[in-house]
C-alpha cells in the first residue's frame, strides 16, 4: 500500500520532499496499486426518492420554457407541436397533447392554444428573476467546469447534457456567453464538426475545491472525503482497512495538473474521485446522470472505465437506478435523507421542488404519495438492474 500521509511539523510537505525512508514522496506515491476489494451495490430508498421526485419535471419544464418564451406566454398548438424538441421529447403530437392535458396544474389548453396557469407563470417569473440576479455565480460555475478539463474547453453538446444539472438556462448560448467575451470563446477545430466552448482566462481564486474550502484550516495534503453508507451496508473488516488507508493517501486538487500521477495507483484514483466529487458539487442538486459524463474521459484525464469509481466508492457516491437510467448522487449533500442539506442546497432546488409539487397536484390522489416518497415499482421507475450486485475494485 502507499505511504500513509504524515503531518509535517513545519507546514505542508513539498512533492519532492523526502519520505521517511529517504525516497522522494513522488516515487513513494507511485508504488501504490489498486487493491482488490469487492463492495456491493445496496439500494438507498431515500436517495431513490430524491431522484424520483423529478419524474416528469424536465419534460414539463421544457414545455413550460417554450410557452413562456412566446409573446404573451401563449403559443398555438400547431406551433408548439411543430417544435423538433417537442417531437423528440414526446414522440408524437398525440403524446404531447396528452402530457399537456395531464398536467393541467401547469398548462392551460384552449382553442387559442397553450398557455400557462397562474401558478406556473408566477413560478417561472420567479425563476427567471433569480437566474438574472445570480448570473455571475452561474458564470463562475461554468468557468470552474471548464477549469476541471485538461484543454480548458468542452464541446457544447457535452455542456448541453449537463445544462439542467448546472442550472443553465436553455438559451445560455445566446443569453450568457456573448456577454462574457473575456471568459469564453466559441471555436470549431479543423476536422471537428463540433463547436467547443473554450475558457480564455484562468482564475486561481476559483481553482479551490469544495473539499479544500471545508478543510477548516486542516492541512489539505491528505484530505479525506466525507463517507456514509446506506443503512445495513455492513463493511467487512478488509474493506474498512482498505478505506482507512485510501482516505489517508495524498489528496490532489481536481484543478491541479495530475499528469505526473501513475493511473494504476490508488493516489491517482483518489484524484479521479476528487474530480467527480467537485463536478457534482457544481451541480444544483448534487447529482447527474452517469451518461452525462461518460464521454469526458480524455477531457478530464481519466483512465479507461473511469466511471467505475462510482461503484468502487459507494460511501461517497450513490448510483440510483430509477427512472430508467443511472444517476450519480453525492451522498454527503443529502446527509442520509431525501432532501439536499441546507448547507449544500442551491436556491434553484427549492424552485424545482415547487414545480414538482405542481406536477404531483395534477396526479390522481393514489399516485401523489408514491411520487412524493419514490415508492414505485421497478417497472414504473424503469430500473436498469435489480437486487444487490458485486463490483470489482481492481481493473
Amino acid at each position: 500500500m502507499a505511504w500513509r500521509c504524515l503531518r509535517a511539523t513545519a507546514g505542508r510537505r513539498g512533492r519532492w520532499d523526502a519520505a521517511p525512508s529517504g525516497t522522494p514522496w513522488f516515487a513513494a506515491e507511485q508504488r501504490a496499486t489498486l487493491v482488490n476489494v469487492k463492495l456491493k451495490w445496496v439500494k438507498d430508498r431515500a436517495l431513490d426518492a430524491a431522484v424520483s421526485r423529478e419524474r416528469h419535471l424536465r419534460a414539463a419544464h421544457h414545455l413550460l420554457d417554450l410557452v413562456f418564451s412566446r409573446p404573451g406566454h401563449r403559443v398555438s398548438r400547431s406551433d408548439l407541436l411543430a417544435e423538433r424538441s417537442v417531437q423528440r421529447l414526446c414522440g408524437s403530437a398525440c403524446s404531447a397533447l396528452e402530457f399537456l392535458r395531464r398536467f393541467h396544474t401547469m398548462f392551460a389548453l384552449s382553442r387559442g392554444g397553450v398557455s400557462l396557469t397562474d401558478a406556473a407563470l408566477d413560478l417561472r417569473r420567479r425563476e427567471v428573476d433569480y437566474l438574472c440576479a445570480t448570473e455571475g455565480e452561474l458564470v463562475d460555475r461554468l468557468r470552474r467546469l471548464l477549469m476541471l478539463t485538461l484543454p480548458r474547453s468542452l464541446p457544447l453538446h457535452t455542456i448541453d447534457l449537463l445544462r439542467w444539472d448546472l442550472g443553465l438556462p436553455s438559451d445560455y448560448r445566446a443569453s450568457i456567453l456573448p456577454r462574457y467575451p473575456e471568459h469564453f470563446a466559441l471555436e470549431q477545430p479543423e476536422g471537428d464538426e463540433r463547436v467547443w466552448l473554450r475558457l480564455l482566462s484562468w482564475d486561481s481564486l476559483l481553482a479551490v475545491s469544495e473539499l479544500e474550502k471545508n478543510a477548516d484550516g486542516v492541512d489539505t495534503a491528505c484530505l479525506p472525503f466525507p463517507v456514509s453508507f446506506t443503512r445495513g451496508f455492513g463493511l467487512r473488516s478488509k474493506c474498512m482497512d482498505w478505506l482507512q488507508e485510501w482516505q489517508a493517501l495524498p489528496y490532489t486538487s481536481p484543478y491541479a495538473d495530475a499528469s505526473d500521477l501513475d493511473r494504476r495507483t490508488d493516489v491517482s484514483e483518489k484524484r479521479n474521485v476528487g474530480v467527480f466529487h467537485e463536478l457534482l458539487h457544481l451541480t444544483v442538486a448534487k447529482r447527474t446522470e452517469r451518461h452525462n459524463v461518460s464521454n469526458m474521459r480524455k477531457l478530464l484525464g481519466m483512465p479507461q472505465k473511469f466511471t467505475k469509481v462510482f461503484e468502487r466508492h459507494p460511501g461517497i457516491f450513490y448510483l440510483s437506478r430509477v427512472l430508467g437510467t443511472q444517476t450519480v448522487v453525492l451522498r454527503e449533500a443529502y446527509g442520509g435523507g431525501s432532501q439536499v442539506l441546507e448547507k449544500h442546497a442551491h436556491p434553484l432546488v427549492a424552485i424545482r421542488e415547487e414545480y414538482s409539487t405542481l406536477i404531483r397536484a395534477a396526479l390522481p390522489p393514489r399516485m401523489r404519495g408514491r411520487e412524493r416518497h419514490g415508492a414505485f415499482s421497478m417497472q414504473d421507475e424503469g430500473y436498469v438492474v435489480g437486487g444487490d450486485e458485486e463490483f470489482e475494485l481492481s481493473e
